[in-house]
C-alpha cells in the first residue's frame, strides 16, 4: 500500500479477542502510545470502550454509582483511577512554604520543625507549627489543570476525600481549624466543610490526630477545591507552641475502594 493509507493495513492481523487479550497484558501507556499507532485494527481495539471497561474490571476499578456509566469515558475513568494521588502540593513541609499562601501569620509567625512525635506514615518527618496568635494558610486546587475535566466532574461527581493531621505539644494547649470548600469556575462556594474548632488541652498526650471528610453528591459545577487550615496556642506563649499540621491531602476518588 502507499504511504498515504498504510495505517489502514494491519501488519500482524489477529482475531480481535486475541489482540485484546494481548493488549490487556501490556502496560496501559504502551497500549495508548505505541500499539494504537501501528495500524487501524490495533487502534480500534486500543480505543474501544469494551477494552477499557474490561481493563477496569480486571484491575478492580469499580464504579461507585453503577447508574453513572462512563459512556465513551472508560479510558479516562481507568487512568484517573490509576493515577489517584494527593492534589495538595508540599503537604509535609519538605519544601518549606512552597505552594501555600499564608493568610494569617500572627504571633511569631508560622515555622517548620522536625516531627517530635512519630507519625503513622514514616515519610512524615516535618510539620508546620503555629504561634500564639492566629496562623492560617491555604491552597487552591484547579481540578481542570490536574486532569479532571468539567464534563467528568459534572457527570460522575466522584467523591472528593480530604484529610489533615494535627497535634499539639504536651505542655501547651492549642486550637486547630480547617475549612475545605468546593468552588465553581468563578470561585463561588458550592459546598463547604467547616467543622467546629478543635481545642486540645494543656498536658495532652501529644499524639497526632486525623481530620477526614468526603464530599459526595455535590452537584455539577465544581472546578476548584480550596483547602485552608491553621490555628494557635491557648497559653499565649512566645515562640511556637501552637497547633502542628502535616500530611494534608485532597484526593479525587473515581472508583469504589476495594
Amino acid at each position: 500500500p502507499s504511504s498515504g493509507n498504510i495505517s489502514q493495513w494491519c501488519v500482524f492481523p489477529l482475531p480481535l479477542d486475541i489482540l485484546e487479550e494481548i493488549f490487556l497484558n501490556l502496560p496501559p501507556q504502551h497500549v495508548v502510545c505505541v500499539c494504537r499507532l501501528v495500524c487501524r485494527q490495533w487502534k480500534d481495539v486500543a480505543d474501544s470502550e469494551s477494552f477499557w471497561r474490561e481493563r477496569c474490571r480486571r484491575e478492580g476499578y469499580r464504579l461507585r454509582d453503577p447508574s453513572r456509566v462512563p459512556s465513551n469515558n472508560w479510558r479516562l475513568f481507568y487512568f484517573l483511577c490509576k493515577k489517584r494521588r494527593n492534589l495538595i502540593k508540599n503537604p509535609r513541609a519538605e519544601d518549606e512554604f512552597q505552594s501555600w499562601e499564608i493568610l494569617k501569620n500572627g504571633g511569631h509567625k508560622w515555622t517548620i520543625e522536625g516531627s517530635k512525635v512519630q507519625h503513622s506514615n514514616p515519610a512524615v518527618q516535618k510539620n508546620y507549627v503555629t504561634s500564639f496568635d492566629w496562623c492560617t494558610k491555604v491552597q487552591v486546587i484547579d481540578l481542570t489543570k490536574e486532569g479532571y475535566s468539567p464534563s467528568f466532574m459534572d457527570k460522575f461527581q466522584p467523591p472528593i476525600r480530604i484529610s489533615d493531621w494535627y497535634g499539639a505539644r504536651s505542655d501547651c494547649g492549642s486550637i486547630y481549624i480547617i475549612s475545605v470548600q468546593l468552588l465553581d469556575h468563578k470561585k463561588n462556594v458550592l459546598k463547604n466543610f467547616r467543622p467546629q474548632d478543635v481545642t486540645i488541652p494543656q498536658w495532652n498526650d501529644e499524639q497526632w490526630h486525623q481530620m477526614e471528610y468526603v464530599f459526595k453528591d455535590y452537584g455539577p459545577g465544581v472546578r476548584y477545591v480550596r483547602f485552608t487550615h491553621g490555628g494557635k496556642d491557648t497559653q499565649f506563649w512566645a515562640g511556637w507552641y501552637g497547633i502542628r499540621v502535616t500530611e494534608s491531602c485532597v484526593e479525587i476518588c473515581p472508583a469504589l475502594d476495594s
